[in-house]
């Protein structure tokens, strides 16, 4: 029985409108990004038709085809044969070895692709063997393969070789024919820090390029077959922006009659302040945050159910001129009223499954479909510095319900087949996932997932491993600069100590643990830098996390550095709003240090700390200057875990048993001429038999609670009625019960406190 929560809303829109939603190039290759799937099942909700596609995907497919690849090569050959490249005639050596192995290329290519969507596996065993595809510079990193692929098994080293095949064609693309290209981001430049309109304009008014014929071709193909009024755009980042400029350029052009409207990640945070009306000769409307009510006003509007000052969060044109609207009184959609996300209308066979080996976190990311859903709207914590947190996205914080989010989470599966779902909040909540794992967990529901985290005290060793017994495999969360007085100037809440023991809990419970780095943020020292990094070596050599990545802090208008930037001795150098991007602002850190310079010695030193390499390296040695020895004591992080080991009960926590029913047999055990009567309990597991032994009161009194501790008993146990209930059936005390060996035990196979 459905949900009294999918129950679509009874206000139907006799609405003449046909709403198409697109995703423009480029985005990722193995999953779609899910603005659109959000969208349309909202306007399910509202029996409003609609279509959705990932062009991107779609693009890559056509681009990364023999037939492509064919008219790519041909675009490079003069008439007597030899490669020429239109803006440059002299080719690499790289690109020239690829020109000269193109019919190789063409009659691999197919097949090579169709790997990686899961089709044709055997072809993992010819990949292997290292003669079937054609190989260029990208294949030197497998000089060394065992070293490279570890215990990856034969399939996956087959997918690794596919990715570097198709990496080295898009090498060739991006010298020789286009390049703006790349695979999750295309034209990225343009829209980055693009304060005025110009730049991406002109690029707008050049000839088609060969990508941009083939995205368009493919554009009207799909107009032609859906048919749509409205046409929709996401733009989640700047890589997503010059191409659908492109595609509401060339509707505009050849399609004049439909309507194009713009939402998404890029314009929530960069086009607030948008001035210039140029941006309307592509678009005729621009919706800002949460998109449900802007599109569903702007729906009413064109279907004249609405006027246009009704509109919520919207630009629009205006005698030439850029005007804000947001007259409409009706409120945003809570989590709850806006549906399950729909996936129909994609292919999910489509997408490729890519390995990247570097980088755990990555490779997670990059292998699989994995469902999008979000735990809750905005952030719990909502005070990091560096962070948007005066725009809605972040703000707004609104929990889903653990109900709500199983039912869709079953409803996503059924529809799409993949049980892989990757929670994208900003921190998802400590107390909502424990919620949601112990709801996976009766319901039996056989997921596996993913999200980000604060690395808070709340992550107990205990709800680690619930939350792996629910199908969680990794966590990401940000250490950010591994300083306690830039933690605290950040505002994040955590302590390094805090964080290192917390990613032990998450690693003991088999979960993987990813980090997010930065380096560079306002009045950050040369010391804290190497201090940082030198937290970091030691985290990696104690083994407590797995994966990482260092990224230079980036300044945004609508975060708290932003905001006061006298705060964190900064100086914005463009403090004056532009007519189009204004979110990443150039500024001058009064400290005057040129954090830069430590970006390759950071890379370089974590890429070896990712493969359990060189944590013997002084840190000097990843640097070509002078850098100052390290404050951190060599044993800071082993101590700092080894000092927080014991979590002390509380008489509130909840005590939960994960495993089945046992069964008991006493017996009598004599020592020194005395007889004691005793009980054996044993508890069958996936793995094995958990045999533990004890008093025989104890034990009967033991039996007497496994059901009602069972995880699948809604009426939750706490340890003070279980204290209560212990000593008045047993006359013993409790606590030195519980911390006994056979209950150690016990509490090691899925006797949790809560």
């Amino acid at each position: 029985m459905l949900s009294k929560y999918y129950f679509y809303t009874t206000k139907i829109f006799d609405v003449a409108q046909k709403v198409w939603l697109i995703t423009p190039p480029f985005t990722q290759m193995n999953t779609p990004y899910p603005a659109t799937a959000y969208l349309k099942g909202f306007l399910n909700t509202q029996n409003i038709a609609s279509f959705q596609c990932d062009l991107g995907i779609e693009v890559i497919l056509k681009l990364f085809s023999s037939e492509s690849l064919n008219l790519l090569f041909s675009q490079l050959v003069t008439r007597c044969g030899e490669p020429v490249e239109p803006r440059n005639p002299q080719l690499s050596q790289n690109a020239r070895r690829i020109f000269n192995l193109r019919d190789s290329y063409i009659q691999t290519i197919d097949p090579a692709i169709a790997f990686l969507q899961g089709k044709n596996d055997v072809l993992a065993h010819v990949i292997c063997e290292g003669n079937f595809l054609p190989q260029a510079s990208r294949f030197a990193q497998t000089d060394d393969l065992d070293w490279a692929f570890g215990t990856m098994g034969t399939r996956d080293k087959a997918k690794h070789l596919a990715t570097l095949y198709l990496e080295d064609l898009s090498d060739l693309i991006v010298e020789a024919i286009d390049p703006h290209f790349g695979f999750s981001r295309y034209a990225e430049r343009l829209g980055r820090s693009a304060n005025t309109f110009d730049e991406l304009h002109e690029a707008l008014q050049a000839p088609e390029s060969f990508i941009d014929q083939i995205t368009l071709k493919l554009l009207q193909e799909k107009i032609e077959k859906v048919q749509p009024t409205l046409v929709a755009f996401s733009i989640p980042f700047p890589g997503n922006l010059y191409s659908g400029f492109k595609c509401a350029q060339y509707i505009k052009k050849h399609f004049p009659e439909l309507k194009v409207a713009m939402g998404g990640g890029f314009p929530n945070t960069e086009l607030r302040s948008l001035s210039d009306p140029r941006v309307f000769e592509y678009f005729d409307f621009i919706m800002l945050d949460d998109g449900e009510t802007p599109l569903l006003n702007l729906i009413e509007h064109l279907d004249d159910k609405r006027a246009k000052a009704d509109l919520k969060r919207t630009f629009a044109p205006e005698n030439g001129e850029v005007i804000y609207i947001n007259g409409s009184t009706q409120p945003d959609f809570s989590q709850l009223e806006v549906g399950t996300p729909d996936y129909s209308d994609i292919e999910l066979d489509k997408y490729l499954s890519v390995i990247e080996i570097v980088n755990p976190m990555h490779r997670l990311w990059s292998d699989g479909r994995w469902n999008k859903l979000t735990l809750a709207h905005g952030c719990y914590w909502g005070r990091c510095a560096f962070c948007d947190t005066s725009l809605d996205y972040i703000r707004r914080y609104e929990p889903n319900t653990v109900q709500v989010l199983c039912d869709r989470m079953e409803e996503m599966i059924r529809q799409t087949g993949q049980i892989g779902f990757h929670f994208v909040d900003e921190a998802a909540p400590p107390a909502l996932m424990r919620a949601l794992a112990l709801e996976i967990i009766r319901r039996k529901m056989t997921v596996v997932w993913w999200t980000n985290i604060r690395f808070e005290k709340s992550f107990t060793y205990d709800l680690c491993l619930l939350l792996k017994e629910s199908g969680c495999i990794a966590v990401s969360g940000g250490l950010e600069v591994a300083s306690d007085r830039l933690l605290a100037l950040i505002n994040k809440g955590v302590s390094v100590s805090k964080v290192a023991k917390v990613t032990d809990n998450f690693t003991r419970a088999g979960i993987m643990v990813h980090a997010y780095l930065m380096y560079g943020f306002p009045t950050q020292t040369v010391q804290e830098t190497i201090d940082s990094l030198e937290v970091v070596r030691q985290l990696f050599e104690a083994g407590v996390v797995q994966s990482g990545f260092w990224h230079h802090f980036a300044l945004t208008a609508h975060s708290p550095v932003g905001l006061n930037p006298e705060k964190f001795r900064i100086k914005i150098d463009n403090e004056q709003p532009g007519p189009f991007a204004n979110n990443d602002l150039q500024f001058r850190d009064l400290t005057s240090i040129d954090h830069d310079r430590f970006s390759e010695g950071l890379r370089k030193s974590l890429f070896n700390y990712m493969h359990g390499l060189c944590f013997d390296f002084p840190l000097q040695d990843w640097f070509n200057f002078k850098v100052p020895r390290t404050s951190i004591a060599p044993d800071f992080i082993s101590k700092a875990i080894d000092d927080q080991a014991y979590e002390p009960a509380s008489p509130n926590h909840k005590i939960v048993w994960l495993g089945g029913n046992a069964t008991l047999r006493s017996f009598t055990k004599k020592k020194k001429n005395q007889t004691f009567e005793m009980a054996e309990l044993t508890f069958s597991n996936k793995k094995q038999d958990l045999v533990i032994q004890m008093k025989q009161k104890e034990g009967e009194w033991l039996m007497e609670q496994i059901p009602a501790l069972s995880v699948f008993n809604l009426q939750q146990t706490t340890f003070a009625e279980l204290e209560k209930s212990f000593e008045e059936t047993t006359g013993e005390d409790f606590v030195l019960f519980w911390n006994s060996k056979p209950m150690q035990e016990l509490r090691e196979n899925g006797l949790l406190m809560l």
